[in-house]
Order: structure tokens, then C-alpha cells, then sequence
């Protein structure tokens, strides 16, 4: 199995680039908002939501790796000042490795600018009702940025599948046709 992990800061673009590298590939998109949007509606966003989601997001992993399924698209906001979330990302690997899969690394990169105007668009608010209080939204995006490291440092990633764009000025098709170029999907 492939598995792609697109990971950058909030409204990047990564589930956007997810969707379209779904159109061009035989991947399936499974971003970060599905268990978050089942979830944030019955327990609002406390530790049992988050518990739930971690483990049904690695039921899927495990799932998925043990499948036929040709690949899957995850994507994740990576703080990488934070030891769980390198732990956690580790673990994903861990899973779908053990079953002989293949996991390539994108990170999406984007001026703040871009993202702020990103974070408002009819496409992510149609996919992720909990970011359809823009003020809300906006602000926990400022808030992250302040306290969290949202992408890596030249050479902290070293896995031979990795990818870094900066698509501030790229479409999502455009994201795409690179991803799926550099790693013959």
C-alpha cells in the first residue's frame, strides 16, 4: 500500500490537494477533519474526542495496511515542537510499514496571508463544519501559529519520500501533479 501524508499548517491546503490527488491517482483521501466532524458534534472538543479520534484513525490505519487497498491520502497539522505528535506520526509509519507499505511525506508550506484567505473558502467550510465560525477559526489559526512550530526545518525530515512545496502560489491540481510526478503514483 501507499500512503501519502500531506501535513502543514492549518488551511494550507492539504485537504484540498488531497481531493485532487484522489482525481489523478487511485489514492484515498483521508483527511484529518472525518473523525474530527463525527466527533466535535457529540463531545465538543475535549479529551474523549480526541482519544476517539486518535483511535479510530489507527483502526483505519490498520485496516487500511492490512487491505489491497492500493493507497490512501492522510493528511495532519504536525506541531513539530511537540514530542507526541513526531510520536504519533512515527506510529503511522510503524503501521503501514509493518505491512510491507510505502509511506511518502508532503509538507505544504504557505505565506499566513494565504492561508487566512484560504481558511475562508466555500470548499474547506463545506468539508469542515467546525471551521465555519470564520472568527473562531481565524483566531485558533493565529493562536497555532504563535505557539507552534507548523513546519519543519530544512533537513529535520529524513525519509527518502519526502516532498516540500510552497504552494502559495500554486492551485491544488497543480500540488497534485507535482506529488504524484515525484513519487510515480
Amino acid at each position: 500500500m501507499k500512503f501519502v501524508i500531506i501535513f502543514g499548517p492549518q488551511a494550507v491546503g492539504k485537504m484540498t490537494v488531497g481531493h485532487e490527488l484522489e482525481k489523478v491517482t487511485e489514492l484515498k483521501l483521508f483527511h484529518n477533519h472525518m473523525t474530527i466532524e463525527l466527533l466535535a458534534p457529540l463531545f465538543g472538543f475535549n479529551r474523549e474526542m480526541w482519544r476517539l479520534s486518535s483511535q479510530f484513525r489507527q483502526d483505519i490505519f490498520d485496516a487500511a495496511a492490512a487491505s489491497d487497498m492500493y493507497g490512501m491520502i492522510f493528511t495532519y497539522v504536525w506541531g513539530f515542537d511537540l514530542q507526541g505528535d513526531w510520536e504519533y506520526v512515527d506510529n503511522i509509519c510503524k503501521t503501514i510499514e509493518e505491512k510491507n507499505g510505502q509511506v511518502y511525506f508532503v509538507e505544504l508550506e504557505a505565506d499566513l496571508d494565504t492561508r487566512i484567505e484560504r481558511n475562508k473558502t466555500p470548499h474547506r467550510l463545506e468539508h469542515k463544519p467546525t471551521k465555519r465560525n470564520i472568527a473562531r477559526s481565524e483566531q485558533d489559526l493565529l493562536q497555532t501559529v504563535e505557539q507552534h512550530r507548523l513546519n519543519s526545518f530544512e533537513g529535520e525530515i529524513n525519509r527518502e519520500n519526502y516532498i516540500r512545496i510552497n504552494n502559495t502560489n500554486l492551485t491544488a491540481s497543480e500540488v497534485a501533479e507535482i506529488i504524484k510526478n515525484r513519487f510515480d503514483l
